[in-house]
């Protein structure tokens, strides 16, 4: 049965949710004043399947996901600050500025990247796991990625041997319906993601991705598993971005009508409508939260402004975990 969630559980989602969704909002902004250079994949829309998986997690779990990694960052605990500096290139970046938006990392926090190339983290994700099991930890991996990587061989691999080791790890396929631009339709005749699990006897369930609710629900089931040894489950959490693939796609694969009608299930105001409906939060309430968060937002975008360039001297460090590795010469 459906978990009954309390009212501080929806404060928290909605403030997560705004604050991925304004932070978005403002590096979009940025991006096109060029202050943020290179790649960009925005999270917009899909801020429910952040919220839902916090709230169903430990914070010793470990997530790891492809290159639209700004909100499952910040869910994850790395702070605004560190995150708008990394797209500034910063020094003050969670990667010293040299990652840039598709490469943020978060040790402390047990965020284990942003991965630039296709469904190479379902792989670097079994490898966590298996790390996990191997330490006898009770902690679990969520290994994110999206139904473009669905068809990687990557993962066919990486879920042969998760299955075999039974290893402790939640794949999650965000799917926004257009990996880049193309959709499930034209690149698939399976077009339920989660059923590609069968072929390996791994359970695969369909969680509603614009709802936080759903999220958690599925994320829980899937984690409780994985816990109890039970091995991997495959999650496609159908969800969807409002906008493109990347701060350079055009979108003209899709209709200005479909992404309205995404937007009336937008799971923001759906929390919003269940605070104020089912727990009569006030709108006085509710405007002290969107002004911490618009806060918290202005903030980190001085910090990056503020924040050093990386010294030339950086250049070649963290190529290596071998300090004195030698065939790298200044």
């Amino acid at each position: 049965m459906p978990t009954k969630f309390s009212k501080e559980t929806y404060l928290y989602w909605y403030e997560l949710m705004l604050l991925l969704r304004r932070f978005e909002e403002k590096t979009g902004q940025l991006y096109g004043m060029q202050k943020i250079r290179g790649f960009c994949h925005l999270y917009i829309g899909q801020e429910a399947v952040a919220a839902g998986c916090m709230t169903a997690t430990n914070a010793d779990d470990k997530f790891i996901t492809a290159y639209r990694d700004h909100g499952l960052a910040i869910a994850k605990g790395i702070t605004p600050r560190a995150c708008m500096a990394e797209l500034y290139g910063k020094a003050t970046g969670c990667s010293k500025g040299k990652g840039g938006s598709m490469h943020f990392f978060g040790l402390k926090e047990n965020f284990f990247g942003g991965h630039g190339i296709v469904g190479a983290q379902i792989g670097t994700g079994a490898g966590l796991a298996f790390a996990e099991k191997y330490k006898g930890t009770e902690n679990v991996v969520l290994c994110f990625f999206g139904d473009g990587a669905a068809r990687q061989g990557m993962l066919h691999e990486s879920f042969n041997m998760a299955m075999l080791w039974d290893l402790p790890v939640v794949f999650i396929c965000e799917n926004n319906n257009y990996a880049m631009g193309t959709s499930v339709a034209r690149t698939s005749k399976v077009l339920d993601i989660y059923k590609l699990a069968d072929a390996y006897d791994m359970p695969g369930d369909s969680v509603d991705g614009m709802s936080p609710e759903d999220v958690h629900n599925g994320v829980m089931r899937a984690v409780k598993r994985a816990r109890e040894k039970g091995g991997p489950t495959l999650l496609e959490i159908k969800t969807y971005r409002y906008k493109g693939h990347s701060m350079s796609d055009p979108q003209k694969y899709r209709s200005k009508d479909e992404v309205e009608e995404y937007k009336e299930r937008d799971p923001i105001e759906h929390v919003l409508r269940v605070l104020k409906t089912d727990f009569s939060v006030t709108d006085a309430e509710i405007e002290i939260m969107n002004d911490r968060v618009k806060h918290q937002v202005e903030d980190s975008v001085s910090f990056a402004e503020e924040s050093p360039w990386p010294d030339d001297s950086e250049l070649l460090k963290d190529v290596y975990v071998q300090e004195d590795y030698p065939f790298i010469t200044d």
